[in-house]
């Protein structure tokens, strides 16, 4: 995602499956971003999560991408001033839950799933765009 809470990649899972089983293949998915003129960008300045992300082995991983994790770690207080930016991510998951059928899933076929979820996140960079453009 970017500061403006576009969601770049998504990966679905069972209800039971750790998040932090899932940070490097989602990391490693990001497709390129192009902008400026140049080589497209792969791999975001930064990743925050919460503690649940926290791992010697994501942390290890993501610097070895040139990623700087910024995860709070298990039993420390919780990092300063990282509301602000937590606040677009969870922004974003609301975002994703207005969609009515998401909030809730309902279906029980995996890429039915993923097709809506895809259209949503479609959607959501449309209304970002349609917001930055006079």
């Amino acid at each position: 995602m970017r500061r403006e809470g576009d969601p770049f990649k998504v990966i679905t899972t069972a209800a039971n499956v750790n998040d932090a089983t899932q940070t490097l293949a989602l990391v490693d998915g990001i497709p390129p971003v192009t902008g400026k003129p140049g080589r497209s960008r792969r791999r975001p300045d930064a990743l925050l999560g919460d503690k649940g992300y926290d791992s010697n082995l994501n942390s290890r991983e993501l610097r070895r991408r040139r990623v700087l994790p910024v995860i709070s770690r298990k039993g420390a207080p919780n990092i300063k001033d990282l509301g602000k930016p937590r606040y677009v991510v969870e922004q974003t998951f609301s975002l994703l839950h207005h969609f009515k059928r998401l909030a809730i899933r309902w279906e029980r076929r995996l890429d039915l799933h993923d097709a809506l979820v895809s259209l949503a996140c479609g959607l959501i960079c449309w209304r970002g765009l349609k917001k930055t453009r006079p």
